[in-house]
């Protein structure tokens, strides 16, 4: 995990470096012919200039794929900064923190605390628990983007902007901060402080009271629903196995809320609905009007 300050450094980098590969690759692309070549020149002109086409190809898929890469650390960054910035509000986030959690029981929702008794007594299961939170957000957010631009591009455009719109809106919440069930006494562990695995315990500005909404559950979510949308395989609807194992992970090492995952889902059902519209709206305008049909008499 970066810091926002190396993560934007290094994001600047790739876009500057992948925009400038695009550009060249622009400006030294191949024409193409236009008019019918003779006889004679078929066959050394269309071999030269589709090696040169596809060899330019290449260039362009590794600088778009490197501007991607800068984009995605550049919100990644952002990410981290916010976090930054809710630090000093530590009672008013334990405050919240518990109104939270007296009315999820008030709702009769599921309380986190009994999910957490299923693992605290097995040390090897918490371990697990705590490794996923920490590295498989990221790690299955970012293998099913480097998949879609690889082998769906038509829809990366798209997907790219369902993970931006999700994760500003997370950020634009999580502006309120709010304590994780770890953090206020309601008799839950912070299991991952308890053996030594915890990410807030290192130099990185890793927001605790961020628990509202779950980035984790918006990301868990995102990646299943993508992959079974752009997918064709059987076997893409196991990527649902992801969102309900960080459902269950975030939960039962007392990092979030069950409602912190509701809203997050809440949000990302928002952000489907505006590109649906902004989609349906774009195809509208694009048919052209047809004239109206005389009537025979």
């Amino acid at each position: 995990m970066l810091d926002w300050e190396t993560a934007v450094f290094i994001a600047a980098v790739c876009l500057a470096v992948g925009q400038t590969v695009l550009v060249a690759t622009r400006k030294l692309a191949p024409p193409y012919r236009v008019a019918a070549p003779s006889a004679k020149d078929v066959a050394p002109a269309t071999g030269n200039t589709g090696r040169a086409r596809e060899k330019n190809a290449r260039w362009r898929t590794v600088g778009a794929f490197v501007r991607e890469a800068g984009l995605i650390l550049a919100l990644y960054g952002l990410w981290q900064l916010v976090g930054s910035l809710s630090f000093t509000h530590g009672d008013d986030a334990v405050s919240r923190g518990e109104w939270i959690w007296r009315t999820e029981r008030r709702l009769g929702l599921p309380n986190e605390a009994d999910l957490q008794h299923l693992v605290i007594g097995h040390p090897w299961l918490v371990h697990v628990c705590d490794v996923y939170y920490a590295t498989m957000h990221f790690s299955a957010l970012i293998a099913m983007l480097v998949w879609v631009f690889l082998r769906h591009r038509e829809a990366y455009p798209r997907v790219r902007f369902l993970v931006a719109a999700t994760t500003a809106a997370c950020l634009a919440v999580g502006f309120v901060p709010v304590a994780p069930p770890r953090l206020i006494p309601v008799g839950m562990v912070d299991t991952a402080r308890m053996y030594g695995e915890s990410v807030y315990t290192s130099t990185l500005t890793v927001d605790q009271y961020g628990a509202m909404p779950s980035v984790h559950v918006a990301w868990a979510a995102l990646v299943p629903i993508v992959v079974i949308m752009v997918g064709n395989s059987g076997w893409r609807w196991l990527a649902l196995l992801h969102f309900v194992i960080t459902v269950f992970v975030v939960v039962a090492t007392a990092n979030h809320y069950w409602a912190d995952g509701i809203v997050a889902l809440g949000l990302l059902g928002a952000v489907f609905a505006v590109q649906y519209a902004s989609l349906h709206v774009l195809r509208y305008r694009a048919v052209p009007a047809q004239p109206p049909v005389a009537e025979k008499c």
